[in-house]
């Protein structure tokens, strides 16, 4: 099969587009044929190996996984003698872990990371959804408990993940403040959001507003400027930094490590968020899809052979919400 490759740390021109061997459904393992998949800010930090201290969990010298990718879409070939809930044929989605593997034509993964693909979305829009989708539900409804009266600014509202944590934090009943560039007022806020806040306009740490959870995606600020935000005993999520362009020992790892020291301290609570794979929360996204209440918006989309070219555009760091790979069409 063809797949997106990398056997050594750096920029998108050390991935190549090559032939590698098919993986296979053993055990309780499902091998799907995939038809789109997404690319993260994850994988765009596995390729350059950065924040170098990243390198423990993901190769010291090299990438462990060679094929880079999460998150995929696509129609199951066959399963594992240990395999129940699916069967040849059915249309899934669903994210590999930090295994990677998924900007491939097939995909080995375990019965537990899979789930139906959500009816009425197409493969591309089922394969943005599975991480960034995870992560704003984890920060939105696990963390944030989101809720009526619960007032919730978004720090990066127009990225793969803010775009999900706003529709979330709408559909859950919150009061919803976006923060984004001008480019993308009006997709914040078509996304549901009550307020959005311009930042090369506006700075929501000093307007006098204070709010009960702030959803940081951009590790822009300091901790200071985003308790400066909070109520007292408010909420701060931290999740990595989508304005870090690397090249540090500890990256947007630095801040999450400084309110983990913090939070022992202060009154206000000082959380880190880290997704978590499951069969179970993407069984929530799937289920607020098809009701109409998370709608997966892409921004661009790339042929296999071109993904080195989606993750350079990422990693430019101002993608708005999802990028995708189109890997197989029928």
């Amino acid at each position: 099969m063809k797949a997106i490759v990398q056997d050594r740390y750096g920029a998108a021109d050390t991935l190549e587009f090559k032939e590698v061997d098919r993986p296979a459904a053993t055990g309780d393992r499902v091998l799907v044929r995939v038809r789109a998949a997404a690319v993260n800010a994850y994988d765009w930090h596995v390729m350059r190996g950065d924040p170098r201290l990243a390198r423990l969990s993901v190769g010291f010298t090299r990438p462990r996984a060679r094929i880079r990718g999460r998150d995929f879409a696509g129609r199951v070939e066959a399963v594992g003698p240990a395999v129940t809930r699916f069967r040849p044929g059915d249309e899934v989605y669903g994210d590999l872990g930090p295994v990677d593997g998924a900007l491939a034509e097939y995909v080995s993964v375990a019965e537990d990371l899979v789930a139906p693909k959500p009816a009425g979305l197409t493969p591309e829009q089922a394969a943005a959804l599975p991480l960034a989708g995870v992560t704003a539900l984890m920060g939105v409804r696990d963390l944030g408990q989101a809720g009526p009266g619960r007032r919730i600014l978004i720090n990066g509202a127009s990225g793969g993940v803010g775009t999900f944590a706003v529709q979330l934090a709408k559909a859950f009943g919150a009061e919803v403040t976006g923060v984004c560039s001008t480019r993308n007022i009006e997709l914040v806020r078509s996304l549901g959001a009550d307020h959005v806040v311009d930042y090369t306009r506006e700075d929501f740490t000093t307007d006098g507003r204070r709010y009960d959870v702030l959803i940081d995606l951009v590790g822009n600020r300091s901790l200071a400027d985003y308790r400066r935000a909070l109520t007292p005993t408010g909420t701060l999520i931290l999740s990595g930094g989508g304005a870090y362009q690397g090249g540090s020992l500890l990256g947007p790892m630095r801040l999450i490590l400084r309110g983990k020291l913090l939070s022992r301290f202060v009154r206000q609570r000082l959380l880190v968020l880290t997704a978590v794979p499951s069969r179970r929360a993407l069984a929530v996204l799937g289920q607020l899809a098809e009701a109409g209440a998370l709608t997966p918006v892409i921004d661009r989309t790339y042929p296999l052979p071109a993904a080195a070219d989606a993750l350079r555009y990422l990693e430019g760091g101002h993608a708005p919400a999802k990028v995708v790979i189109t890997v197989w069409e029928p």
